[in-house]
């Protein structure tokens, strides 16, 4: 057994439940087998990217559960009382994670919103979590997704920042760039300054969008 192997085998029972649970939860509209791939895949694409992973097993479901939920968007099997709106950077953990902690406060419920990036980082940026901090947004449970087809598809806008041609397009959907300075080995003050200059581009945004 590789040293690689090991975390997948430890918490393969682990998983089974959790895919056992979704394939309950969205019976009717995404089959077993599929939801199950969902499951490892996304423990997978976790597991190559994340610094710890004494919890990834269940921060796997939950995004599983998101992906699942994206696909049967897509498909028309789940309803979209409000518009989704997709943030997408490099690392998932700079820019999009502000963005769409920003949308998701300055809504108020009147927007969906998800976050990924091309190249997931470990962690989100502590110099990122405390400028959020410091307007009373906790991002404590969030972590790094990998970009995933199921999520832009079930996207009405998507918004990237800095990750090139990442992005898969499709017709029907709004697509921006937002041109903004990397967080990454900025100081607080330049931190809080992308911080602002994103808030205020979300705010008109969300003008648009509702």
């Amino acid at each position: 057994m590789s040293v690689g192997q090991a975390p997948l085998l430890s918490a393969e029972s682990v998983l089974h439940r959790a895919a056992e649970r979704l394939a309950v939860q969205f019976a009717g509209m995404v089959g077993e087998e599929t939801v199950e791939r969902v499951v490892f895949e996304s423990y997978a694409a976790l597991t190559r990217t994340a610094n710890v992973h004494t919890h990834t097993a269940s921060l796997a479901e939950k995004f599983a559960r998101d992906r699942l939920t994206a696909l049967a968007q897509s498909k028309g099997l789940i309803a979209k009382p409000v518009p989704e709106v997709l943030f997408v950077c490099v690392q998932n953990s700079g820019r999009s994670q502000m963005a769409a902690a920003l949308m998701r406060q300055l809504s108020g419920g009147r927007v969906h919103v998800r976050s990924a990036g091309s190249q997931p980082g470990e962690r989100i940026l502590p110099e990122v979590a405390a400028a959020l901090d410091e307007i009373g947004l906790d991002v404590s449970a969030e972590f790094p997704k990998p970009l995933t087809d199921d999520v832009v598809r079930a996207a009405d806008a998507v918004i990237t920042m800095g990750c090139g041609d990442a992005c898969p397009l499709y017709p029907g959907k709004r697509y921006l760039d937002w041109q903004l300075d990397d967080p990454a080995g900025l100081d607080i003050e330049g931190v809080r300054r992308v911080r602002d200059d994103i808030a205020a581009r979300v705010e008109g945004l969300l003008g648009e969008l509702v």
